[in-house]
């Protein structure tokens, strides 16, 4: 049977098409065994992040040490460049690893990502730079990418269905944790930034200072493959019949279910990378000091870290769409002049001002989207339809959002580029979601 023609349920009843054969397991984990289950994958999920956070916030360094020219620009654009092209591999990293966890199980797979991704961030915490080893540095740094890519491919679907099936009956909450981690991410390397380029000379900065976040980073990966060692496989994945071959059962029967999945991140992930820009944008156009951007991204990360928890448990309740659809609404009408409004007044102040509205938008709409995600997929494919939904996704709208935003201002001079570009995004996410719930019956 097709299971695009299987309608979703209420977020409270999850989904299961007809040829999954398990149903949800009808005892909830306990409050310490709920605590485990969320720090054991949520410590990957924020590595993942914290790792792409801070290669973004740092990229101006990046770009003079590992990618040097006469032209500061063509510099910061192949920095950006590379922090793009990595995001192919996620597409990739998506279907082995997500069918790999689909096939084996979700504990595997979150082990083997978080395993790379560790890898990842200790080779650019460790890269000899241009100076030293000439053109190796760049390509390097573009493999530490690509690693880093390939394993945060799988470690989004994985860790999502672990959570949903040892708690689904608080799947909102649970697995609004997966965004609570990015958000405590963007906090520690905001922190990072705004100490480091605070306190830390030019010279200082580019000379040891920028390998600080990313040894720091190196370090986590340790504990949370510690962590994940010592957890069990979901009951759900246990009994369920294992399909032969993933991949194509999804690219066979879920394809509206993956496009439905691409469509609803469109907003989340452009407005995650435009906050990540927002130190080079903040130093750049509107000629504020770097640690300015900084503390403004520290204040998003703090309100995602602790909101998105909060909107979770209240999709379980009220449904996930009509959240989203009302958070993505005032999302469209408000980005643009929240950047009209931080150019005519560049101050710490306004720049606050417009980076706490987006982040409070951003993480009302973001919080319900992995439950959301998670309905849409029968237990035999859910991993790989997911990662793969998710990946695509942020590949191309949000991989992509800080070189498409630095190329549009340099090609058109116009400073509020980015809140267009983000309107734009608000337009596809808010169609996306009616289709889902006029066609796939999603709540």
């Amino acid at each position: 049977m097709n299971v695009d023609s299987v309608t979703a349920h209420h977020p409270a009843h999850p989904a299961h098409p007809p040829h999954d054969t398990t149903q949800t397991s009808s005892h909830p984990a306990s409050g310490a065994s709920v605590s485990r289950l969320i720090i054991a994958t949520s410590i990957g999920n924020a590595l993942e992040f914290y790792d792409l956070i801070a290669y973004g916030y740092f990229a101006t360094t990046l770009s003079k040490l590992f990618f040097p020219t006469n032209n500061a620009t063509i510099s910061l654009l192949l920095t950006l460049g590379t922090f793009a092209l990595s995001y192919l591999a996620r597409p990739i990293g998506a279907l082995v690893l997500g069918s790999y966890s689909d096939r084996k199980g979700r504990k595997a797979s979150l082990t083997l990502s978080i395993a790379m991704m560790t890898i990842g961030t200790g080779m650019v915490a460790l890269m000899p730079t241009y100076a030293t080893i000439g053109l190796l540095a760049p390509i390097g740094i573009f493999v530490s990418r690509l690693l880093q890519g390939f394993s945060a491919g799988g470690e989004f679907g994985s860790s999502t269905a672990f959570l949903i099936e040892h708690a689904p009956h608080r799947s909102g909450f649970m697995s609004s944790w997966q965004f609570s981690s990015q958000g405590a991410s963007t906090l520690l390397a905001s922190a990072f930034g705004a100490v480091l380029t605070g306190m830390l000379t030019q010279p200082q900065l580019e000379g040891w200072g920028w390998r600080i976040p990313f040894l720091f980073g190196m370090l986590i990966g340790p504990v949370g493959l510690y962590i994940r060692q010592r957890i069990d496989e979901t009951p759900e994945f246990e009994r369920i019949e294992k399909a032969e071959s993933p991949i194509r059962e999804l690219l066979a029967t879920q394809k509206s279910r993956v496009l439905v999945s691409i469509g609803a991140l469109v907003l989340t992930t452009t407005a995650n990378y435009m906050i990540l820009y927002m130190p080079t944008y903040a130093a750049r156009q509107l000629g504020l000091a770097p640690s300015s951007g900084f503390i403004a991204t520290l204040m998003a990360g703090l309100i995602v870290t602790v909101l998105t928890p909060l909107v979770g448990h209240w999709s379980d309740k009220v449904g996930r769409t009509r959240i989203m659809l009302g958070a993505g609404a005032l999302f469209f009408v408000t980005v643009y002049p929240a950047f009209m409004f931080m150019n005519a007044h560049p101050s710490l102040p306004t720049l606050l001002a417009a980076v706490i509205w987006v982040a409070l938008l951003k993480a009302t709409y973001f919080a319900p989207i992995p439950a959301l995600m998670a309905e849409l997929f029968p237990t035999r494919t859910r991993t790989t339809g997911m990662a793969f939904g998710y990946n695509i996704g942020t590949t191309i709208f949000g991989g992509f959002t800080p070189l498409a935003v630095a190329s549009l201002i340099a090609a058109t001079g116009n400073n509020l580029a980015p809140g267009l570009y983000l309107m734009m995004a608000a337009v596809v996410s808010l169609l996306t979601l009616v289709y889902a719930r006029a066609r796939l019956n999603a709540h």
